[in-house]
């Protein structure tokens, strides 16, 4: 009883103050950045050894409180600038008190993320962590986590914090087709989104260069697609990534991406795809056949193509419990669909490229919608100025829009025409940029000395730093009605020049940044963008990334750091 009349208090308190938050820096902070996050008089108390986490059991959640009650008392974490705040009393904080609301709830899109959380700054033995679910009592956990530092371990005292997302959808692509990854790193991804607040893992498991999904129905696609029976992902492995993500409150999001991007299929079923192994730039053709070697695209002409993408769809949406599936279709290739007799055959009948496309959809897009899935889209699908699909095919409230192109002016077309929008926009999301061209045999780094490198080969360059990812608003140019409809945004690494060895120093700390933009914006209060003073914090959270085993790459020398303000363009001290 006396820990809900405590409880009860800080709630009251808590409300009084919430409006009083400011953009101080303070000597411990949380990445993200929480919505309110108020300490009135800075202080820190000692952590009992025996500090204990009371919760609700739930099947996900039990284990991510054992999971952060071992990180909470063993990582003894030094920051690089020791926090000048004193202990505010000689009694030691015994426990943590977890109430959820709900846990029922699913994890799901739109789930409700919010928790609120308080540390004692009097006598209390015990800090509070309520939250609405499950999953919104993990982030609080992984908040509670980052207040904890030290050896005697210490904990902010006094702090109280009120916390939810701006945007529902908050993720990271990961390409897994053309460089493979296995099980244990796309682990190591999820725990790595789960400390950032990120929740959902965007898994683009095919393309043309390789089928790695085991099909149950369709055994031959990886057993003659994937690179080797070393690099193949079975359904055991899937139900592993599927079971982590939610233990971290991650959602896993499969994309089978298809009609285009699909030459791996042929090496089982050659019948049903155009061009495939074809030299991508023939001799003479100003086209290529493929936006980058590795041709091959589904013939919607051919039967047996519905056959197979039909039983593709039933089992990978088997496998996967989200409720949304990613279907591709992006980057259709008008000649290599044209390299095929029965498609020659098509057009020579008055049929239109276009029209082979819609036959596709049409023909598959009530498959997925049968199994109770929610269909993403590249959109290129009605985007393209080639290939594309009359809108009227992909009603909205069946249909997400993924965008990549043309920064916030395809956004705005998408949300005009009332989707849903996730918002990956190559001139800022994109982490592969700036690596130059994977092709071979290129001119384009043959040129004389003192030539201008431009881009250095690369068609999305240059590198999206950090601070260009923290500074886009995914929302620019929308009306507030129309921003309603952009649920969210993904940071996206394409795995021609990435794999396993660098996945860690592509994605972190740069995916941080944006996880701080999507979960509490990029603008302090009065509506300043906040990256001067995110650089120190985000410093700090990088250093303790890499303490939890999180290969994330430096932003700045340690000297910054250690110097603050001195490594800034303006001569501003910043904590």
């Amino acid at each position: 009883m006396r820990e809900e009349k405590t409880f009860s208090s800080f709630l009251l308190l808590f409300f009084i103050l919430i409006s009083q938050t400011t953009a101080t820096n303070y000597p411990i902070n949380v990445w993200p950045k929480p919505t309110t996050f108020h300490w009135p008089t800075p202080k820190s108390i000692f952590l009992s050894s025996n500090f204990t986490i009371s919760h609700p059991y739930h099947r996900y959640l039990t284990p991510a409180v054992d999971r952060y009650r071992h990180l909470i008392l063993s990582e003894h974490h030094r920051p690089i600038i020791t926090p000048a705040i004193n202990l505010t009393s000689s009694i030691q904080l015994q426990s943590l008190i977890i109430s959820v609301s709900d846990v029922t709830s699913p994890l799901a899109h739109g789930i409700n993320e919010s928790y609120s959380l308080s540390t004692p700054s009097d006598g209390s033995a015990s800090a509070y962590i309520t939250a609405a679910t499950v999953w919104g009592a993990m982030r609080g956990l992984e908040t509670f986590s980052q207040l904890v530092y030290g050896n005697p371990i210490r904990v902010a005292a006094g702090v109280y914090i009120h916390d939810l997302p701006i945007f529902t959808h908050r993720g990271v692509m990961l390409d897994t087709s053309r460089n493979f990854y296995g099980v244990d790193h796309l682990s190591r991804l999820i725990k790595a989104m789960s400390m950032n607040k990120l929740n959902v893992f965007h898994w683009h498991i095919t393309d043309s260069h390789s089928f790695p999904l085991v099909i149950p129905s369709e055994p031959k696609l990886a057993g003659k697609g994937a690179y080797s029976n070393e690099m193949m992902y079975s359904p055991a492995d899937v139900q592993k990534i599927v079971e982590y993500g939610m233990k971290h409150g991650v959602r896993v999001l499969p994309e089978i991406d298809m009609p285009a991007h699909t030459g791996s299929w042929a090496e089982a079923y050659p019948e049903i795809v155009t061009c495939a192994n074809m030299f991508w730039w023939p001799a003479g053709s100003s086209p290529a056949l493929a936006a980058e070697p590795g041709t091959g695209q589904l013939n919607p002409l051919i039967p047996k193509t519905y056959e197979v993408v039909k039983n593709v769809i039933q089992d990978t949406i088997a496998m996967f419990p989200d409720s949304l599936f990613h279907g591709g279709a992006d980057e259709i290739n008008s000649d290599c669909w044209n390299t095929d007799l029965s498609v020659q055959k098509f057009v020579a009948s008055n049929g239109t490229l276009s029209q082979l496309l819609e036959k596709f959809i049409n023909n598959t897009l009530p498959d997925i919608l049968s199994l109770n899935r929610t269909v993403v889209y590249w959109e290129d699908v009605i985007l393209s100025g080639n290939v594309k699909v009359n809108p009227s095919l992909l009603p909205p409230q069946n249909v997400i829009m993924q965008t990549w192109n043309n920064g916030p002016n395809n956004t705005k077309q998408l949300v005009t025409s009332g989707y849903r929008v996730i918002v990956s926009s190559a001139d800022y999301y994109y982490l592969d940029c700036g690596h130059g061209s994977f092709v071979g045999n290129d001119s384009r780094y043959d040129q004389p000395t003192g030539t201008d490198q431009g881009n250095g080969g690369s068609w999305c360059g240059p590198f999206k730093t950090w601070e260009t990812i923290y500074n886009y608003d995914i929302t620019y140019g929308l009306t507030d009605e129309e921003a309603q409809l952009v649920i969210g945004g993904e940071v996206a690494l394409w795995s021609e020049q990435a794999d396993s060895t660098v996945m860690d120093s592509r994605i972190w700390p740069r995916a941080s940044a944006m996880a701080e933009t999507l979960w509490s914006g990029n603008r302090d209060e009065t509506g300043m963008k906040r990256y001067a003073e995110a650089t120190d914090r985000l410093n700090e959270w990088r250093y303790r990334m890499v303490s939890r085993g999180i290969g994330a790459e430096p932003i700045q020398p340690l000297w910054c750091l250690k110097n603050p303000g001195m490594c800034n363009t303006v001569h501003s001290f910043t904590s």
